[in-house]
């Protein structure tokens, strides 16, 4: 290959393929018709000399070579989209797209007041939310597929941390708050106290945005020699509020979280019978976004939507 004649929007076009794993999604992502993302790929291939994709049913799966390339690409043009930003973000006139990774909770009570902040100036940005199934999400932001994680993220934020400066993913505490009970009004267990014994011998509802079979609450009981019986795994807050005011099952939400399944004037909440620890509800983005004037206007507008989310949860 001869780097001197190689057209580098090809590598545009093979970051935004690796990114979706499809070439209609990658065309939407770069206004691109799709033949032209599949003739840009076949002159990257051509000039590379190697395979870098294999269709399937379902998308483009890529190569090791691919898997190999995409990270350096990717962060060679994070570098050049930061030597390139303007350095003065002004939302009313700048258009944007910015790619926030939670979960529906933590969507549910922030994005009313973010969309109230940008309504505010009339900001043209876009905000996509990503499905987030993991504790960790240090990969998505390293490979650029989400712009800002937030949730809770005990163990990354440790690791993090242990780094001290030498981290390239960046963190902020947005807030926190306690795991509670949360049963049905009318629950048999509503008016009475909520001991070990009585806990353990119900049945509960776990949400596990991974899919494991047993969280928190359950490493807690484990370190007492106990146990509870999970019936059913869900992965959503919301779906988890609509079962539990349906149901004798209890489930543990963080308090904070309990308005965002939208059922909380049907849901009690109790104290757990066992220590846990408090729920930290961290922001974490990249190294490389650290000084995009965008993504330091975006960082300030989730700050803000946080202090208005827990002020109003507080008044309520």
């Amino acid at each position: 290959m001869n780097f001197r004649n190689l057209d580098l929007n090809l590598l545009k076009v093979f970051d935004a393929v690796m990114a979706e794993r499809s070439l209609t999604r990658a065309a939407e992502r770069l206004a691109m018709t799709q033949p032209a993302v599949s003739h840009a790929l076949k002159r990257l291939r051509e000039a590379l000399g190697e395979e870098l994709f294999v269709r399937q049913a379902f998308g483009m799966k890529p190569t090791s070579r691919a898997e190999g390339m995409w990270p350096e690409v990717r962060a060679a043009l994070d570098r050049l989209r930061g030597v390139l930003d303007p350095g003065d973000f002004r939302p009313a006139e700048n258009d944007y797209t910015f790619r926030l990774a939670m979960a529906d909770s933590t969507a549910a009570l922030l994005l009313p007041h973010l969309v109230v902040q940008m309504e505010a100036v009339q900001a043209l940005a876009n905000v996509h939310v990503l499905p987030l199934t993991t504790r960790d999400p240090r990969a998505l932001l390293e490979q650029g597929e989400a712009d800002f994680a937030l949730g809770y993220f005990p163990q990354a934020v440790a690791a993090l941390q242990s780094l001290g400066t030498m981290a390239t993913i960046r963190q902020h505490r947005l807030y926190e708050s306690e795991y509670v009970c949360v049963m049905r009004l009318g629950h048999p267990l509503a008016d009475v106290e909520l001991d070990l014994d009585r806990y353990c011998a119900a049945h509960h509802l776990l949400v596990s945005f991974s899919g494991r079979p047993h969280g928190f609450t359950d490493e807690a009981l484990a370190a007492l020699g106990r146990s509870r019986r999970i019936m059913l795994t869900v992965n959503q807050f919301f779906t988890a509020g609509r079962i539990v005011t349906h149901s004798d099952l209890l489930t543990v939400l963080p308090a904070s979280f309990v308005e965002a399944t939208g059922y909380k004037g049907q849901l009690v909440e109790r104290p757990l019978p066992m220590p846990l620890a408090r729920v930290h509800v961290d922001m974490l983005w990249h190294l490389r976004n650290d000084g995009r004037s965008a993504m330091r206007w975006m960082r300030e507008r989730l700050i803000q939507a946080a202090r208005a989310a827990t002020t109003a949860t507080i008044a309520a």
